[in-house]
């Protein structure tokens, strides 16, 4: 019994140690390269319900040197798409609606025939192959675009640029006319539905945790979106804006209204706090907010990312979309699913490793140091560590 009780507490203090090296590695990694006085993250890594990583550095305001904590509220742009991809996934479960029927059974005054060929599924993996025409809108319909302004040019479209179901082809709107879908199906407002039945089912305090963006108000205790501004000597209209890190950095504040800050909800307008992405990803995985056959269903690939002459983004090997998110299954490891999400200054990235049944949040409100390549660096880490395989 003693000889046992030994090997226990051997054991406990080598996953102790291992820990602490961990922590010191990825303090290492990522400390160095975020000043304390700019702009900066939040990161928690977890296991289920149990965080064993978590970091805050930087100014959540810099205008009002509030720093960056656990309460911060960051906007995750499109990592949103995965909670609208779930309100759908509910309705759908509930027989409300089919997500392989033709979107003009939903939309009928959508009247042109090419709307008889793409059905939710395809909005819901980005291979509708219908065009984003917002290119053509102007720089104040950019900016303040609302959900139902964001989908205008929908009405007009007359051609695809693929068959659907053919081809990748990442584009936003699609993802707006979804929110419009969950109201005439389910009955309740966009938003009014979304914390009903998504975050509340998933044990997300409104306001506290998560939210989505009202042009009203902002997020509080919200952090602002910043981007590095080197020519403020040369740009007098954009200096009021702008302010300095204790390296002499000048940031200039990016957000709803700063040029390129979409405001639209279901695409992209949640802000949230990183312990509250990482909870969400838990309740997913326990079947809270969907069934687990239906949470399979939508983390399998459905379309190629890899390779797609449409778009460029997330186009990596190895990579597919499901319903709502990235599948990476890269030979050699297991499969990751995760989504990216920029806006403004903000950068979001939240991977989930449901065979090992860790996540990773992190969450920037800059957007210069390459999410990507941190991302790497941390997994390379949770390898080495064991904790994913």
């Amino acid at each position: 019994m003693t000889r046992l009780l030994n090997v226990i507490m051997a054991m406990m203090c080598c996953l102790a140690a291992m820990a602490q090296s961990l922590e010191a590695q990825l303090d290492s990694l990522l400390l160095p390269r975020y000043n304390a006085s700019a702009p900066g993250f939040a990161l928690v890594i977890a296991r289920g319900d149990t965080i064993i990583y978590e970091r805050y550095r930087g100014m959540a305001d810099l205008e009002k040197a509030t720093p960056i904590s656990a309460a911060t509220l960051f906007n995750i742009a499109s990592v949103s798409k995965q909670f609208t991809a779930v309100g759908v996934l509910q309705i759908y479960n509930q027989g409300a609606l089919d997500i392989d029927m033709p979107m003009a059974l939903y939309f009928p005054e959508y009247r042109h025939p090419l709307w008889q060929t793409v059905t939710p599924r395809h909005f819901l993996s980005h291979s509708s192959g219908i065009p984003d025409l917002r290119s053509s809108y102007s720089r104040d319909e950019k900016i303040y675009a609302t959900d139902s302004t964001a989908i205008e040019y929908l009405s007009t479209v007359d051609s695809l640029k693929f068959a659907p179901g053919t081809a990748y082809d990442y584009i936003n709107p699609t993802y707006t006319l979804l929110g419009s879908l969950i109201e005439r199906r389910s009955g309740l407002e966009f938003e009014a539905y979304q914390r009903s039945h998504v975050f509340a089912r998933a044990g997300l305090a409104y306001h506290t945790d998560i939210e989505y963006f009202n042009p009203a108000s902002q997020p509080s205790p919200g952090a602002h979106g910043y981007i590095p501004f080197e020519n403020q000597a040369a740009d007098g209209n954009n200096a009021s804006r702008c302010y300095k890190d204790s390296e002499g950095r000048s940031w200039m504040k990016f957000d709803y209204g700063e040029e390129t800050f979409f405001a639209t909800r279901p695409d992209g307008g949640i802000y949230a706090t990183a312990r509250a992405m990482a909870r969400w990803d838990s309740a997913l995985l326990k079947g809270k907010v969907v069934p687990p056959d239906l949470l399979q269903m939508a983390r399998s690939p459905h379309i190629t990312v890899s390779g797609s002459p449409w778009c460029d983004y997330q186009n990596r090997p190895n990579t597919a979309y499901g319903l709502g998110w990235f599948i990476d299954t890269t030979p050699g490891r297991e499969t990751k699913i995760y989504h990216t999400g920029d806006n403004g200054g903000f950068q979001a990235y939240l991977a989930s490793y449901p065979a090992s049944g860790i996540t990773v949040v992190m969450l920037e409100n800059r957007n210069d140091l390459d999410r990507w390549t941190t991302q790497l660096a941390i997994e390379r880490l949770l390898l080495s560590h064991g904790l994913i395989k």
